[in-house]
């Protein structure tokens, strides 16, 4: 069973130990993912064999992605250790900002989701504990 966890960078329970292998799953313009190298591929059929990661995240990807729960069950495939899937959520401030009506900018077409909605999207998939966060994501302070 994989250890699961819910959070928006996954940045402390992701954070690689030497030797390990990290996938950003839907890197979007690849914020989360500078440091790391880039294969193109499709949520919904990654093209890697089962358990090759220690550690995968997912940070605001699957809400543009048509089958949501084929990708969250290519993420648990191909995880071994650490997974975190960060979702945009509907009962948020940014929702209120940027998701009604469609969306807009490049929260356009995005599915926003109730928090009591993501244990469903891991019915029936070898995952252990899952564990629900939220945060909220600043802008930067500089000038």
């Amino acid at each position: 069973m994989l250890p699961g966890t819910w959070s928006p960078d996954g940045s402390r329970q992701l954070r690689p130990l030497p030797g390990e292998f990290v996938l950003d799953a839907g890197c979007g313009t690849g914020w989360f993912s500078r440091p790391l190298r880039w294969v193109g591929g499709d949520l919904r059929c990654l093209p890697f064999r089962d358990r090759t990661f220690d550690r995968v995240f997912s940070v605001a990807a699957l809400c543009f992605v048509d089958d949501e729960q084929e990708a969250v069950r290519e993420i648990v495939r191909v995880t071994r250790r650490r997974f975190a899937i960060g979702w945009l959520n509907r009962d948020s401030l940014l929702y209120r900002q940027k998701g009604v009506k469609g969306g807009i900018g490049s929260y356009r077409g995005a599915r926003w989701r109730r928090p009591e909605e993501l244990p469903g999207l891991f019915d029936g998939l070898p995952v252990g504990t899952l564990e629900l966060r939220s945060c909220v994501a600043l802008p930067k302070g500089d000038v």
